[in-house]
């Protein structure tokens, strides 16, 4: 039996592209009252009444529009990665798991249990909020209440290195006029009653300014993803493209710092939608910066970060 053990944790995906497999992850996604706050007698019926009987198939065609061969993109790189950070820490026993959908996070952890004995959990989210990090903790806590947590990196250096090398890289390369740089959004109802994650973007942001070759006027932070009626943290990503195009700035650069990994909101949203909305209104190009996915210096950085709190 080995001394430690590691569980890589995303968010999850559907099982497949069909929309009985999009409903399932969906209800189980939404259902999850650390992504919805509202109260559940008033939610379930809009979610099981509503949402899960419009929203599955729509859902579905998004994602067919993304998925590969292999799979879903979210499932495939964090399945890469998982392979990558094996192979760089032989003495440790390192696993994958979803907060929702397949494989689980007690079912994992219970496999692990069997083979070391301490586990260390990384929530591959840079930034801590409820909506995402609290869940695994949650989850971790029903099987394993001794794992260690690792709940944010968003603000480490090395990180933000990652960062700054992936986007200049491409900023170099192209000819841009602007860097937008989007994070996943979350109720302002969330930021209100305590959660750190507003926080947490803003330290990324200002280390990324710091380090990146670029002067303020051209990098534009901004959340996206909205998901309801309520506000959300601004300044929204769609509204401020659009705001771009018809200010005259033609060729965009889009980073997603709170992505680790190519998903529907990187891909779709970001990738398709607001592209074309971007184009739509004038602009020339709108090129994304990938997700360190299974890039070889972020499954580096990942062993390096576990061992430190091993």
């Amino acid at each position: 039996m080995k001394e430690n053990g590691l569980l890589l944790v995303n968010l999850g995906s559907p099982r497949s592209t069909s929309v009985a497999d999009v409903r399932q992850y969906l209800a189980e996604f939404l259902g999850d009252p650390n992504v919805i706050e509202m109260p559940r007698w008033f939610w379930k019926p809009i979610l099981h009444g509503m949402i899960l009987r419009l929203r599955p198939a729509k859902s579905a065609q998004l994602y067919r529009e993304i998925w590969t061969d292999a799979g879903s993109p979210l499932i495939v790189h964090t399945y890469n990665l998982t392979k990558k950070v094996r192979t760089l820490l032989p003495d440790w026993e390192v696993a994958m798991a979803m907060t929702y959908g397949q494989p689980t996070i007690a079912g994992q952890i219970t496999k692990l249990q069997q083979k070391c004995h301490h586990i260390t959990v990384l929530p591959l989210f840079p930034h801590y909020s409820k909506s995402t990090t609290k869940s695994i903790i949650d989850q971790v806590a029903a099987v394993a209440p001794n794992a260690t947590i690792i709940k944010r990196f968003g603000g480490d250096d090395a990180y933000i290195a990652l960062l700054v090398n992936r986007i200049n890289q491409l900023w170099t390369a192209g000819d841009y006029d602007q860097l937008f740089v989007s994070y996943h959004g979350v109720p302002v109802s969330m930021i209100k009653r305590g959660d750190p994650y507003q926080d947490e973007t803003m330290v990324t942001s200002r280390k990324l300014q710091a380090a990146l070759t670029l002067t303020s006027d051209k990098i534009k932070f901004t959340y996206q993803s909205r998901f309801g009626p309520t506000p959300w943290l601004q300044p929204y990503l769609h509204e401020s493209l659009v705001q771009a195009a018809d200010a005259g700035i033609r060729k965009v650069l889009l980073a997603c710092p709170s992505f680790t990994a190519d998903c529907l909101e990187t891909l779709h949203e970001n990738g398709i939608e607001n592209k074309a909305n971007f184009l739509a209104h004038g602009g020339q190009t709108l090129d994304l910066v990938p997700a360190l996915n299974d890039d070889a210096e972020f499954a580096q950085y990942i062993a390096h970060l576990v061992q430190i709190y091993k």
